[in-house]
């Protein structure tokens, strides 16, 4: 099993950054890729970004691409999503995901995910 942890959501002005952290325990290394996706008020939950642990290859879904980026610390087992140029339309629950064996933007595909952590962007 892989435990997951996220935190540092919070509530920023438009035009702002934060910086969320997804950390691993347990059973890392089976881990291949994690991944961001994030589920506002009313809406189905959706892809953001995911990275794999071993080469760092990245993938971003277009609402994000360019203001938000993706990394990893493999000596921490952390995950990173810095989110930058903040629109309220961010505004969800983000939650973090991990994958065994594949890079991926399907929720479905993906085993073991943290509790989520609210951001909150104000107009």
């Amino acid at each position: 099993q892989v435990q997951l942890v996220e935190s540092g959501g919070g509530l920023v002005q438009a035009g702002g950054s934060l910086r969320l952290s997804c950390a691993a325990s347990g059973r890392t290394f089976s881990v291949y890729s994690t991944a961001w996706f994030r589920q506002a008020p009313g809406n189905e939950r959706e892809f953001v970004t995911t990275i794999t642990w071993s080469s760092g290859s990245t993938y971003y879904a277009d609402s994000v691409k360019g203001r938000f980026t993706i990394s990893r610390d493999n000596a921490k087992n952390t995950v990173y999503l810095q989110m930058n140029s903040l629109k309220p339309e961010d505004t969800a629950v983000y939650y973090c995901a991990a994958s065994r064996s594949l890079f991926t933007l399907t929720e479905g595909e993906y085993d073991y995910w943290g509790q989520g952590t609210q951001v909150t962007v104000s107009s």
